[in-house]
């Protein structure tokens, strides 16, 4: 698994592990979201290892496929902050797209070796992000064939990907499977992004920083459902085919930041509600208005659905954050202090 020390990565790490007999490794390049210490919960495991390398680095990726031999590979590594992709795009193009490219070529080569039963077997699952499809307006929902139309450098680099993905299916016959899944939440969630930030914010009784009014609207899923359908394609999903994994759960970010206020108003109360802490603030350019996703077919064909409701997943989530104040204070007093990134376009 690339992009294992990741949040999507690690919740899908700790989910193989503690769930089922495989063998794992995870080849991370401990970037700024890479944390160890989100996979210590299965460090100690027999069936687990890691390898800190970069998926640019052919040498290192093509070692790591001749030492380990895979049944699968799960492409999780990515960079996935808008926000960053806006201050530098370059980072975005050459993890997402070269590295996608390196990726793929080594585990062709790698697929080609396999003796017949295995190469039958094998899967490429690329995991990849409901912003490819661009922006939604008030009525309608992301489908498979929703064309692609991305609008920031973060969601072009993951096109590309995608296509590559495909691409390697259709002229060398890699077996690939592509996800595209809407906005992720949950436990040892990087704290740039907008309910971790907002938790933390809200503990360390800072502004809760809003964009504009707060009007754009995402599909939630809560991080440990999307590790179970990853996991449920990579066994069962059909090949050359993708599948929209969301939580039918839309909501404004004005109302998410809301809801997490009312949660701590009851379990960490203050003498004033955390509601005056919201401060809407600038924009950031090319903000995608709603993203919604039709995830009919992975329930349909797959048996698959999102057991977390929003309110069920967000209180789970502030509870860890406030249970596990160790994992992000290591993070807040270091790599990353909250402040703001893609101010300017």
């Amino acid at each position: 698994m690339t992009g294992g020390a990741g949040f999507i990565g690690s919740a899908l790490s700790r989910r193989i592990i503690e769930t089922t007999p495989h063998e794992l490794l995870v080849f991370d390049k401990l970037t700024y979201a890479g944390n160890l210490d989100s996979l210590a919960p299965i460090a100690g495991d027999r069936r687990y290892s890691f390898r800190r390398a970069d998926i640019c680095d052919r040498a290192a990726v093509d070692a790591a496929f001749e030492e380990f031999r895979p049944d699968v590979v799960m492409h999780l590594a990515a960079e996935s902050h808008v926000d960053r992709s806006i201050d530098g795009p370059a980072a975005f193009i050459e993890t997402n797209v070269v590295g996608t490219f390196t990726l793929l070529a080594a585990a062709l080569d790698h697929w080609r070796r396999l003796d017949a039963d295995k190469a039958a077997g094998f899967r490429f699952l690329h995991v990849s992000t409901d912003e490819v499809f661009g922006a939604l307006g008030a009525e309608g929902l992301f489908r498979e064939d929703t064309p692609y139309a991305p609008n920031s450098p973060y969601s072009a680099s993951k096109a590309g990907s995608d296509h590559l993905a495909r691409a390697w299916r259709e002229t060398y016959g890699l077996p690939t499977i592509v996800t595209n899944c809407s906005n992720n939440y949950g436990p040892y969630h990087f704290p740039e992004k907008l309910i971790p930030l907002t938790i933390l914010n809200a503990l360390e009784e800072k502004p809760l920083p809003v964009y504009g009014r707060g009007e754009n609207v995402r599909d939630w899923l809560y991080v440990e459902d999307h590790a179970e359908a990853l996991l449920l394609v990579a066994r069962a999903g059909v090949v050359g085919q993708s599948y929209n994994v969301g939580g039918r759960s839309e909501m404004r970010n004005i109302e998410v930041v809301q809801a997490i206020c009312d949660i701590l108003d009851e379990i960490r109360p203050r003498a004033r509600s955390y509601r005056e802490l919201i401060a809407f603030v600038q924009d950031r350019p090319g903000h995608d208005l709603r993203y919604a996703i039709d995830c009919s077919k992975i329930e349909r064909e797959l048996g698959w659905r999102a057991k977390e409701s929003f309110a069920s997943g967000l209180r789970k989530t502030v509870r860890w954050y406030l249970d596990n104040e160790e994992w992000w204070r290591a993070i807040r007093s270091g790599k990353y202090r909250g402040e703001r990134l893609g101010c300017v376009a």
